[in-house]
Parts: structure tokens; C-alpha cells; sequence
């Protein structure tokens, strides 16, 4: 084989593997830039594809559950039908994928939590007794906000909250077992102007990344390997 052909050869099992260990076969010679392309090209195909992460909580398996979510008024009254959409779509992701065995219809359980108001300042206890469940989902959205306050010409939104786990066939049956911090922005550069997107593409992002950062806790997911929220 000669010179030519030897190393068309080597450099197309370079490509194909993108190993490194091929660049100690074409040495320092002429094969050393398909070595170099063949190591990012490889690189990057193991970093776009999809990562598995397992579920940080498992208790909803088996068990009947409701997601219960309260958020500061002055995010309700800006955005009235925020709570029930954000409602209705965890319950959906958390009924189709977290293997519980039985759950509160969405539409029931707000036209109860609206019929009763003071549900947030009754017991856990109480309320997933009277829900019928042994998991209470609780989510507490404190901030959502399309633009920075101080600058209502570029966008910047945020959604934040918390998303708690109630036991109440546990022994700490008003005390949360499993609490974690979320926060999602959008856009995800700054100096972004109001003119290149519309209020409701902001929200509209802004609650897809909140609903799976909720609902993925739940169960084993992928995620994009440079996710950026």
C-alpha cells in the first residue's frame, strides 16, 4: 500500500472513531489536522447528545398525589390564569410519568382550591386528608416577571418558586421531606429588545422551562447535554 493510500485509510478510521489513539498511529506527520478534527468533531457529538438524569424523588411511585401550587398576589393578579395553567400542566407531566398510582383530577382540585381559599393556611395534613391523597405536590411561585423592573424596554424574565413534598401517611405528616429551589430565565442573553419578542413568547418559554424543572424532579428524564436553564 503506498504512502497516499495508507493514509487516506488511517484518517478515515480516525474520523469515523474520533479517537486519539489514532493520532499516535499517523505520528507528527501530515495525518496531525485530521487527528485535530476528528478529536472536536467526536468531542462534540458526545456533548450535544441528550444526558439521562434519574429522579431526585421517587416517593410519588405507587401513591396517590395532588400538586397543590400558591403564588404571591401580585403575580396573580398580573397573570390571572398563570396558577391554573401551571397547575394543570404539572399534574399532567407528574400523572403521565412519575408511576403514581392514583391523582386529583386538575380541574377538580382547582375548582376546589378557588372554592376555598384558605386552603394555604390550613394543615398539610388536613388538606391532603381532605384531598384523599398521600402525597401533596406543593409549589410556591414567588416571582414571575417578564422584564427587569427597573427596565421595561429589554426583556428578562424569571420564574422561581419552590417545590416541596408532603408525606401524609409519613411521620412528619405537615413537614416537608423534600424541598428544591427552581429558577428559569428568558432570554438567555441580555440587551435582548422588546421588539424581537412578544410578551406572550416570553411567558410562554418562561412556563415551559418552569413545568420541567418542577416535573422532572419526579422522574428519570434527558435532558440537552448544554441545557441552558
Amino acid at each position: 500500500m503506498d504512502r497516499r493510500k495508507r493514509h487516506t485509510r488511517v484518517c478515515g478510521v480516525l474520523l469515523a472513531l474520533g479517537s486519539a489513539v489514532c493520532a499516535m498511529m499517523i505520528g507528527a506527520g501530515t495525518g496531525c489536522a485530521a487527528v485535530g478534527v476528528a478529536a472536536v468533531a467526536a468531542k462534540g457529538i458526545e456533548e450535544s447528545r441528550p444526558k439521562k438524569v434519574k429522579a431526585e424523588y421517587t416517593g410519588l411511585v405507587g401513591k396517590s398525589y395532588a400538586v397543590v401550587l400558591a403564588a404571591d398576589r401580585s403575580v396573580q393578579t398580573e397573570y390571572p390564569t398563570l396558577v391554573a395553567d401551571l397547575t394543570l400542566r404539572i399534574n399532567d407531566r407528574l400523572w403521565t410519568n412519575s408511576g403514581a398510582a392514583a391523582g386529583v383530577p386538575a380541574q377538580e382540585l382547582l375548582r376546589y382550591l378557588y372554592e376555598n381559599p384558605s386552603w394555604t393556611a390550613r394543615p398539610y395534613s388536613e388538606l391532603a386528608a381532605t384531598l384523599g391523597v398521600e402525597r401533596l405536590v406543593v409549589i410556591d411561585l414567588n416571582e414571575f416577571r417578564l422584564n427587569d423592573p427597573g427596565n421595561r424596554y429589554l426583556w428578562d424574565g424569571v420564574a422561581a418558586g419552590a417545590v416541596s413534598v408532603i408525606e401524609a401517611d409519613g411521620s412528619v405528616p405537615d413537614e416537608f421531606v423534600f424541598q428544591r429551589a427552581i429558577r428559569v430565565g428568558f432570554p438567555d442573553v441580555t440587551g435582548v429588545e422588546q421588539e424581537q419578542f412578544t410578551a406572550r413568547q416570553i411567558a410562554s418559554v418562561l412556563i415551559a422551562r418552569f413545568v420541567n424543572r418542577a416535573a422532572w424532579l419526579f422522574y428519570d428524564h434527558e435532558e440537552e447535554a448544554q441545557i441552558k436553564y
